[in-house]
């Protein structure tokens, strides 16, 4: 088990995605600022079933990612722009809320299943995905693209359509890669056709 902080958001996180974000909360500027020092192991990502970002009261999934800091700037509105890389998916066994308000959390690593070819049947998927990529730009377009894998495409596609919580979610808690693949283009499907 290990201890880190945990940053609730309204968004899902999956392993080698990219996350950019504005820190403007003390909690999380100082949070982020130990993550530079290198004094930690990074922060879990966890999303919000309840409440709000800024809410002391949210209630979060109990299956986040880990994530650590690849790169940070000073913005020009006085906020701190980070780009976070999402590392491995965790299982939050506890949790508490520090006196400055910030979550920290026992973790442990969740298991992932052995890297796995993609499927021809979800060629089509993993076309989308390089179609994506292509045209959201940086940092997106500085991925190592891993077209052939079931997990990789899965995770990206989910990060980057516009599906609901939930969803992503259940998808970050799905362990099969071919699963995820599947439930993601069912997904889809529904999306297309309400």
């Amino acid at each position: 088990m290990t201890r880190v902080p945990l940053f609730p958001l309204n968004t899902v996180l999956f392993p080698d995605g990219l996350l950019p974000l504005r820190i403007f909360e003390t909690r999380y500027i100082d949070m982020i600022r130990e993550c530079l020092r290198g004094g930690g192991s990074g922060f879990v990502v966890v999303s919000i079933r309840n409440g709000s970002e800024s809410s002391a009261h949210a209630q979060f999934s109990a299956v986040g990612t880990r994530a650590e800091v690849i790169d940070w700037e000073q913005r020009p509105d006085g906020l701190l722009g980070i780009l976070a890389c999402g590392r491995e998916r965790v299982r939050i066994l506890a949790d508490e809320r520090r006196p400055d308000g910030l979550l920290v959390g026992e973790v442990e690593p969740v298991d992932e299943w052995p890297a796995l070819d993609l499927p021809l049947e979800y060629a089509s998927l993993a076309g989308l995905l390089e179609r994506l990529l292509d045209q959201l730009g940086t940092p997106w377009s500085h991925l190592e693209r891993r077209i052939g894998d079931s997990a990789w495409v899965a995770g990206r596609l989910a990060e980057l359509l516009p599906l609901d919580l939930e969803i992503k979610q259940a998808l970050l808690e799905e362990d099969d890669p071919l699963q995820r693949l599947q439930r993601l283009r069912s997904a889809m499907l529904a999306a297309q056709n309400p």
